[in-house]
């Protein structure tokens, strides 16, 4: 059975938490502070399991939180073309694990190294630290998934590699803290979300394919 907590979490929380014993010594009330930080880390690396909606023609969201932005880009690698973008910012109480929009093979994987704006700035998507994922299925259709550094989040961890397959809803991916996921489309996508929306990962339909 997977753990309601990734692995991650559990070796923070853990520190945080020996770190409490030791100044517990000194100040019960900073060792509790600790304490506190430490049941949040846990908190903050959850990972529950999701019902994944069936149907060939759905795209699923890559990552929880509040949908930011809706809008077209004139040129996305990968897709190769103009492409409609989602934004999804995730605040520190939202679920930090992504999951794949679709079923298919990992066919482009691309790091940027940049600065740490805060996640909800539309320039954040360019400006910031970034790994981008290109999925393409069995049809070839394309969609590309960008995993963005915020203000607080300094880690960005990507378990997938080109050549790797995935199904719909499985997890790729994880960002430390506050941060932002962008998913690009073809234009013919037909968008199923609305600004200001709240989603889940792999569960909360984003889009469909024409």
């Amino acid at each position: 059975m997977r753990s309601p907590i990734h692995r991650e979490g559990f070796f923070m929380a853990g520190s945080l938490f020996v770190i409490g014993l030791l100044f517990s010594t000194v100040s019960k009330w900073l060792g509790r502070l600790f304490y506190l930080v430490s049941a949040f880390t846990l908190y903050f690396f959850r990972d529950p399991e999701r019902n994944i909606p069936q149907g060939e023609s759905l795209i699923v969201s890559p990552a929880d939180g509040k949908v930011v932005g809706i809008d077209s880009v004139e040129h996305v690698p990968f897709i190769d073309g103009p492409a409609k973008r989602v934004s999804i910012f995730l605040s520190i109480f939202d679920v930090h694990i992504n999951r794949a929009p679709i079923r298919g093979k990992i066919a482009y994987r691309h790091y940027t190294p940049g600065e740490f704006l805060p996640a909800f700035e539309p320039k954040a998507s360019v400006k910031n630290e970034q790994n981008a994922i290109g999925i393409e299925d069995a049809d070839g259709y394309r969609v590309l998934v960008k995993q963005i550094a915020g203000l607080i989040a300094r880690r960005i961890l990507c378990w997938k590699n080109p050549g790797d397959r995935v199904e719909r809803g499985d997890r790729f991916g994880l960002i430390r803290f506050g941060s932002r996921t962008d998913i690009f489309l073809p234009l013919d996508a037909r968008i199923e979300v609305k600004l200001g929306q709240r989603v889940q990962g792999g569960s909360t339909v984003i889009a469909r394919r024409a």
